[in-house]
């Protein structure tokens, strides 16, 4: 559930129908956002159709990871457009969700996300790991900003506004739409199964700052902010939220999941009876009353992330890392994991934002 070492060093209405656009017609821009929760700004990118201009620009390239071209600050697309709001894994990057914010921009989307402090690849720490409530805010004041900005106000459907969640990511979006966690059901949880990686994340003694591994106290959930942990963080200008391996599967009221009112489109990477507990969604979707579920066979949870490079399994084995960032989750490759995902995540998302389509 959390991706951390090597990664973190080294950076888990009215119907209507848009035309789709090939991957090379897609901008993207980086501007700050002011956070008044966090006193400081969220550098948001911004991925969508593009009309022309700009300069070819890769997210996400390094020495492990392949980029994802955009043109960087090309003119948007005339008209209006639905919303994605992205929310990246634990440990992670916003630029590690480029290649299916791209493809989303590609088929009609805007697309937007930010790292969030404290659980992003360099900076993650496990005392800021359960702080979904720091997330959802994040993921409101980046709506507000550009359903009001000069730029972006009038290039969104502000009625059509969708979040895309992985990992912990996808617990942000399952709360943003209306589920509440339950912090006692957590911490059952990693006593259960204390050797899942979020429970050893918790317990390793050991976080990021700066790039830099540094030691942190153990973290006992049942010390965390039990009222904060268990808010309601309901954003009602969500209307779709796609959840991949979303976090704290084991962890959320009951009630709160039966009155969610949008459609949820929950996808698991794996195949039957080889997905962790802490990710396994089947029984979330079915306790919502507008939900589907689907599964990715022979893929699983690293299978989000973006492609790697050729050497990239043999570097990371040299730097002694020690999950299988690059290794084949079986006898299909990442490539093909990710066109199956692209159609699940576009299809739900046309769906659900795009009515009549």
């Amino acid at each position: 559930m959390t991706l951390k070492n090597t990664l973190a060093a080294l950076l888990m209405c009215a119907a209507f129908s848009l035309p789709a656009f090939a991957a090379e017609d897609v901008g993207s821009s980086t501007i700050p956002v002011f956070s008044s929760a966090r006193n400081t700004n969220l550098n948001v990118t911004i991925w969508y159709p593009a009309k022309g201009g700009g300069v070819t620009a890769l997210s996400s390239d390094d020495r492990v990871f392949e980029g994802t071209p955009a043109l960087k600050d090309a003119a948007i697309r005339p008209g209006r457009l639905p919303l994605v709001l992205l929310s990246h894994g634990s440990g992670s990057s916003m630029a590690g969700m480029a290649w299916i914010a791209v493809k989303l921009a590609s088929e009609g989307f805007i697309v937007a996300g930010t790292n969030h402090p404290g659980t992003t690849s360099g900076y993650s720490t496990p005392e800021d790991t359960p702080k979904i409530w720091e997330r959802t805010n994040d993921l409101s004041t980046i709506a507000t900003a550009l359903t009001t900005d000069s730029r972006w106000k009038e290039a969104i459907e502000k009625d059509r506004i969708g979040v895309l969640g992985f990992s912990l990511g996808g617990s942000a979006a399952l709360e943003i739409s209306g589920a509440r966690a339950d912090l006692d059901a957590y911490a059952r949880y990693c006593d259960e199964y204390a050797t899942m990686m979020d429970c050893q994340w918790f317990a390793g003694g050991r976080g990021y700052v700066d790039n830099e591994p540094v030691s942190v106290p153990k973290l006992d959930l049942r010390s965390i902010d039990k009222a904060r942990f268990e808010q309601q963080n309901r954003d009602p200008r969500i209307r779709s939220a796609v959840l991949v391996d979303p976090g704290l599967a084991l962890a959320f009221q009951p009630d709160s999941l039966k009155a969610i009112d949008i459609p949820l489109t929950f996808i698991n990477l794996g195949s039957k009876g080889k997905i962790p507990p802490a990710v396994l969604a089947d029984r979330l979707a079915a306790a919502i009353p507008a939900a589907t579920y689907q599964q990715v066979d022979e893929a699983d949870h690293f299978s989000f992330l973006p492609l790697c490079k050729p050497d990239a399994g043999a570097f990371l084995k040299s730097v002694g890392e020690r999950d299988p960032i690059c290794e084949p989750a079986g006898s299909r490759d990442r490539g093909d994991i990710h066109a199956q995902l692209e159609t699940m995540i576009v299809a739900a998302f046309n769906r659900t934002l795009k009515p009549g389509q």
